[in-house]
């Protein structure tokens, strides 16, 4: 899956855009930690945790008639078995079968480091450099006794598949994204309490460096205090990234170079990471007194976050949430549709280990809402050539509606509440 650092990386070089680092039925309730200067970390996700979710997996394996899932590195690997590797042209996998243990295929040469790696209990089959590793996986599901096809995680590369399709040709490769997707998609109460600690901490890195952004100052100034602030706080800074002037009217920036001064947009968004799990909070205000215009934009965008947690609700389908938003900034002039100037980019993302996840809130997303899932609510409006305004903040479902893990922005003179 691709995230929000993924699609910057090229436009991390300029210093405009500065990519620094690696209503009704709504529940806000913050955690108080956000007011502090450094918030105590929670516990990692246990071994524990990580087996119950390999059983949940086996048990979707089951209703869905596959075999076994593949895996990767990625979040998915590290979601599944707290393996954290990298990927090349030499393949590590963690296969989780339908019954019976996991096992992980990786080259000889690595078999030392990954025993040092592994969070979990698990076989270790190794292929040496002119060995095939598909044989491997043929191997380990035909020994389990598992029958069907084999679900690879979304993110599989296609050399893997072409290489089952060679060695495995008795055995059918489809999609495990109702496996995997089944499992990630719902947040435990563990894994909202990290994505809490990483939402606390961005916000208190804000509160740190809102006071000291100065005339002159240019976005990648501006973004290498927040990861500053982000570190000094104990979590890793996924991205930063301040958006001055003219370039806030592009969601993603632009590659010139802007210099904060009177009457200026800033529009910031910033993310950290908490032992696996992610942050993204936008906020946009202006240095010195904002013009009429500016503030009917920022107050609409505002709104539009309203809107969005009042729509929000079990049983809903995502696209609804998109949909209220939209009609109601039509209203406003804006538009229609994704048309400029107006929102040109869904309204919101899943979030949790990676930055973007499924589900959207996006005109297509039939998906309906259930208590656990996590989300971005991210309106934005966008004139060409002369600002934008988003407004970002996570939350999750309940039985009761939506949750804020942060406060929303109060006004656009005091965007940090």
């Amino acid at each position: 899956m691709l995230t929000k650092r993924d699609l910057l990386t090229s436009a991390a070089a300029a210093t405009g855009v500065a990519l620094i680092g690696a209503g009704a039925g709504i529940v806000s309730s913050p955690s108080d930690a956000s007011q502090t200067a450094s918030p105590a970390l929670p516990d990692p996700i246990s071994a524990d945790e990580r087996r119950a979710r390999i059983a949940k997996a086996q048990e979707l394996m089951a209703r869905q008639g596959l075999s076994a899932i593949l895996l990767e590195p990625g979040s998915s690997m590290v979601y599944f078995s707290g393996l954290r590797w990298w990927r090349s042209e030499r393949l590590t996998a963690v296969i989780i079968p339908a019954k019976g243990d996991i096992a992980i295929v990786t080259p000889a040469f690595e078999e030392p480091t990954i025993g040092e790696l592994m969070a979990l209990e698990a076989e270790v089959r190794v292929w040496n450099e002119d060995e095939s590793p598909f044989a491997l996986i043929k191997e380990v599901l035909d020994d389990r006794g598992v029958a069907g096809p084999l679900g690879l995680e979304e993110s599989v590369r296609y050399f893997v598949v072409d290489g089952l399709k060679h060695d495995m040709s008795d055995r059918n490769t489809t999609s495990a994204d109702a496996v995997v997707h089944g499992c990630r998609m719902i947040k435990s109460a563990h894994e909202r309490t990290l994505m809490q600690a990483a939402n606390d901490i961005t916000m208190a890195a804000y509160r740190d460096i809102y006071p000291r952004i100065e005339t002159g100052m240019v976005g990648a100034d501006i973004a290498a205090m927040m990861t500053e602030a982000t570190r000094k706080r104990g979590a890793e800074s996924v991205f930063a990234i301040a958006l001055i002037g003219e370039a806030s009217a592009y969601p993603h920036g632009s590659e010139k170079v802007h210099k904060v001064a009177e009457g200026q947009v800033i529009l910031m968004d910033c993310g950290c990471d908490v032992h696996g799990y992610k942050s993204d909070i936008s906020r946009t205000w202006v240095h010195g007194g904002a013009s009429a215009e500016q503030s009917r934009v920022w107050n609409t965008v505002r709104k539009g976050q309203d809107i969005a947690l009042e729509t929000a609700q079990i049983g809903v389908p995502a696209r609804n949430v998109d949909a209220a938003v939209r009609a109601y900034y039509e209203a406003e002039g804006f538009g229609p549709g994704y048309q400029l100037p107006g929102l040109s980019h869904r309204l919101g993302h899943g979030i949790g280990m990676d930055v973007h996840e499924p589900i959207n809130f996006v005109g297509n997303e039939d998906a309906v809402l259930a208590p656990g899932m996590c989300f971005s609510n991210e309106p934005g409006i966008y004139l060409p050539g002369k600002f934008g305004v988003r407004h970002e903040d996570c939350l999750f479902m309940t039985e009761e509606g939506p949750k804020l893990f942060t406060g929303l922005t109060p006004s656009i003179d005091n965007p940090m509440g």
